[in-house]
């Protein structure tokens, strides 16, 4: 079965960075693209970016735009969010998502906490 696991949250400085992983299973993963999203607190569950199959065409939300990098190793069912100059406000769980002939699969999430 498919099955995607985050990891990599944690708590970090304002303007730290954080890498987080999902591995995934269950599927051919070079088929396929891959997005992370984030839930904050009382708030939409929001798309951060997106890698096609091969991993060359990336999609970010302008809120991240220069400062997360989303990259995928097909090799090792993997896709990564490199998190730089992070805020306040990316404080949220995040979560990896693929969509297969139709329907969606989440991991269980992964929480970031930035705070001083």
């Amino acid at each position: 079965q498919v099955q995607l696991v985050e990891s990599g949250g944690g708590l970090v400085q304002p303007g730290g960075s954080l890498r987080l992983s999902c591995a995934a299973s269950g599927f051919t993963f070079s088929n396929y693209a891959m997005h992370w999203y984030r839930q904050a607190p009382g708030k939409e569950r929001d798309l951060v970016a997106g890698i096609r199959s091969a991993g060359v065409n990336t999609n970010y939300a302008d809120s991240v735009k220069g400062r997360f990098t989303i990259s995928r190793n097909n090799a090792r069912n993997t896709v990564y969010l490199q998190m730089n100059s992070l805020k306040p406000e990316d404080t949220a769980v995040y979560y990896c998502k693929t969509t297969i002939w139709g329907r969606e699969y989440w991991g269980q999430g992964t929480q970031v906490t930035v705070s001083s």
